[in-house]
């Protein structure tokens, strides 16, 4: 009887036992990090929150250092503010997290590292001496430059030595993606308003690397009006606006903006001129310009108008027209 008084104590003592509570030490595995922005520019705000699924961060006292110096804490504080560095610097925070179980250290290193994507239109004219880029319009030929600026040390990365990786309008552009390649090259589609190009460039051993997105806008060609003085040649600096006034013997010349081929001299336009909607020819060799003669001794008003096409770009045409008086 008493030895089995004893079994049956021994018994309920490890049942028991296995229900025991069983205590856990936190670790950093425990704390998340959300960082806003995830790359964030030099000088930009940079926002860190800590969360736990395991422990209740709102009543613990969490301290935070920004390299090595002691900046803030607080009970419940588990979100902190820094300014990202210059590019190529880093700046080390850590968030002390005081649990019953033990101090957790989250280390957490903010680099920020510039990506600048330049873009024009390969065939897409404009006339000399222009100061803008030559803007897409419906069916071009639009090339996306990469310029990363990522330091390995205190030493810029060849942006030749990084690889790339590619998406247009969010979708994975293998073919343009890998090593060195740091540019993109597509054709719009007349369909699409713009594309979204985005590109990722790393090193190869992953460490470093650099996020950068644009909106490449699409534009419609137009025609500006100049004249072309047998002096001093084009007059760029001034388009001719509606009511401009003819003086003896003058050349329009009309300049294309945006159109393709970059070079108009390519017989793919045509080129049709209208004088109160009459059909005037335009000198074989200079298509773009429309010769001009006020009468003596006459006055009055002339709609000069003109049309061009793209003979292999359906989506790609243009039309002007002012009046001149003479």
């Amino acid at each position: 009887m008493k030895l089995r008084f004893l079994l049956l104590s021994f018994i309920t003592l490890i049942i028991l036992g296995t229900f025991l509570p069983l205590k856990v030490r936190a670790t950093s595995i425990d704390i998340f990090v959300n960082i806003t922005p995830e790359n964030p520019d030099p000088g930009e705000n940079v926002n860190i929150t800590l969360k736990s699924y395991v422990n209740n961060l709102d009543i613990v006292l969490i301290s935070w250092s920004v390299n090595g110096k002691k900046v803030s804490s607080g009970i419940g504080q588990k979100s902190f503010s820094i300014t990202a560095p210059r590019a190529g610097e880093e700046t080390n925070v850590i968030a002390t997290t005081s649990l019953p179980d033990g101090t957790v250290d989250t280390k957490i290193i903010i680099r920020p590292l510039v990506m600048i994507l330049l873009y024009q239109a390969m065939d897409s004219y404009v006339p000399p001496f222009y100061k803008g880029k030559a803007l897409p319009s419906p069916d071009s030929k639009v090339k996306i430059v990469a310029l990363p600026e990522i330091k390995s040390g205190s030493n810029l990365v060849d942006p030749k030595n990084l690889t790339y990786t590619w998406t247009k309008d969010y979708n994975n552009n293998q073919d343009d993606s890998g090593y060195g390649k740091n540019s993109l090259t597509y054709i719009n589609d007349y369909l699409d308003n713009s594309n979204n190009i985005g590109v990722t460039a790393g090193t190869t051993d992953q460490k470093y690397s650099s996020t950068g997105s644009i909106n490449v806008g699409m534009t419609e060609p137009k025609i500006i009006f100049y004249k072309n003085d047998a002096k001093l040649g084009t007059i760029w600096e001034q388009a001719l606006s509606d009511g401009y006034k003819i003086i003896g013997d003058e050349i329009i010349e009309a300049a294309p903006y945006f159109i393709s081929p970059s070079d108009i001299r390519i017989p793919t336009l045509t080129w049709d001129w209208f004088i109160n909607d009459e059909t005037v020819n335009a000198p074989i060799y200079r298509k773009n310009t429309l010769p001009l003669k006020a009468q003596a001794g006459t006055s009055g008003t002339s709609k000069i108008r003109l049309e061009i096409n793209n003979k292999y770009k359906i989506f790609q045409n243009t039309v002007k027209e002012i009046n001149v008086d003479f």
